[in-house]
This record gives structure tokens, sequence and C-alpha cells, in this order.
């Protein structure tokens, strides 16, 4: 880099500092997306270091997944909320990217996900992702598919239903309003340890029905379940 080019860097960053999509503040040289210090207090839940926890005791309540896990507690009113909303539907896709790579950097070393294969992220119905213009779960599916070694698979499910959002649905109406919104094109794709990824697990329902439909089509495929953040409500822990 020449000493113009980085001269011209520094006076941009001085100018325009990036700042942490979590707490705001500037970030400093080396820094992405998050600062050290959000990084350092995330409220991770550790989960996927653990074969039995409280996702994957909830998942296997209902379905004979393989694994299940989740990277953060989904807080209200903290900045971790923000940036995942901010993925979600303001754009920041690349932030979903970074976060991602952290959460399957940390997959990879568990050694309890070193056998996927494919990573498929929740399908978007297409006139809701005309709407967002992407579907943020495919970047964090692509994220830990590069630390895992595998291969994205994002053609093989798809969401045959239009359905409601599911924030706006009480606790108990959100599996009836996922029920059959999924459906497999291409089981043979789905071969061995498949790892199912969505941005936020509240109660679960439609990894759960995603999960089942992909179950049903290719019965023998071993499917596993990742959620960048869950709710502690939806597990039944207290806030």
């Amino acid at each position: 880099m020449s000493i113009l080019s980085e001269w011209l860097r520094d006076l941009r960053a001085l100018l325009f500092p990036e700042r942490c999509a979590v707490c705001g503040e500037p970030l400093a040289r080396g820094e992405r997306f998050v600062c050290t210090l959000c990084r350092t207090t995330a409220p991770l839940t550790g989960y996927w270091r653990e074969t039995d926890n409280p996702v994957a005791e909830r998942c296997r309540d209902l379905l004979p997944v393989h694994r299940a896990s989740a990277f953060l507690f989904f807080v209200r009113g903290s900045g971790w909320r923000r940036l995942i909303h901010a993925f979600k539907y303001r754009g920041r896709w690349r932030a979903a990217l970074a976060m991602g790579r952290w959460y399957g950097r940390c997959l990879r070393e568990s050694g309890l996900y070193d056998d996927v294969q494919t990573v498929v992220p929740v399908p978007l119905h297409f006139r809701k992702r005309c709407r967002r213009g992407y579907n943020q779960a495919e970047y964090i599916a692509e994220g830990i598919a590069a630390e895992l070694g595998a291969r994205v698979d994002r053609k093989s499910v798809r969401r045959c239903r239009n359905t409601a959002s599911q924030a706006l649905k009480p606790r108990r109406e959100r599996a009836a309003n996922v029920e059959e919104a999924f459906e497999v094109r291409r089981p043979e794709r789905l071969a061995g340890h498949v790892l199912l990824v969505d941005d936020v697990m509240t109660t679960g329902s439609t990894l759960l029905a995603c999960a089942g439909a992909m179950l049903r089509a290719a019965p023998g495929c071993r499917v596993s379940v990742a959620a960048l953040a869950v709710s502690r409500r939806g597990l039944g822990i207290r806030e």
C-alpha cells in the first residue's frame, strides 16, 4: 500500500469512523463490525460445546435431531438484538456473514460438528425475499460453512407458503403458522450430516417445521440445527 493510500485510509477513518454494530462506539484498527469489548461481554450460550443442552432438549422433544445449538441469547433491548435486527431488516448482510464466521469457528472448535457436509439456510418465501432483497440466514450459513469446510445448499429446500411473520404470532399459534410451509425438492442432496441454520430461535417452530420436512423427505440423513440467537423465554429460562 502506498503512503498516499494509507494516509487517505487513515483520514477516512478519522472523519467517518466505522462503529461497532452492538454498542455504536468507533472501531479500533483491526476490529470488524463488533468491538473487542462487546465480543468479550457477548451473551454467548456455550451450547455448541454440549451434546445435551436446552436447545437440543427443546428440539428433541419433537424431532430426532442429531445436534442442536444456539450461539447468543437474544436479549431484549440489548445492542445484540439491534445487530440482529440490522441484518434482518436494514440490509447489513455483511454483519450476518461475519457473525456466521464467528459461530462457525466455535462449532469447528467444539469437535461436535466436524462431519457436517452440507449447510442449509432456512429459506424465505420468494415474495418476502424479493421485498427484503436477500435472506439473512444464507449469509449466516455461508459464514458457518466456510469455517466447517462444508457446502451451502440454497436450492434443495424451499418455502412453499408465504406465512405471516412469526414475531407477530402468539406462542401457541406459531407451530400452526409454519405447518407444511416447507418442501424438499432435491432429497438426494441431503445425504450425511446436514446443518440447518436460522437467525433467531424463539419457540423453535420454524426450525423444526423445516427440519421435519427434511427428515421426512430424506430419512437417511442426520439433521442438526443451529440458530445464531435463541430466546431464553422460548427455552423456559428466566431472564
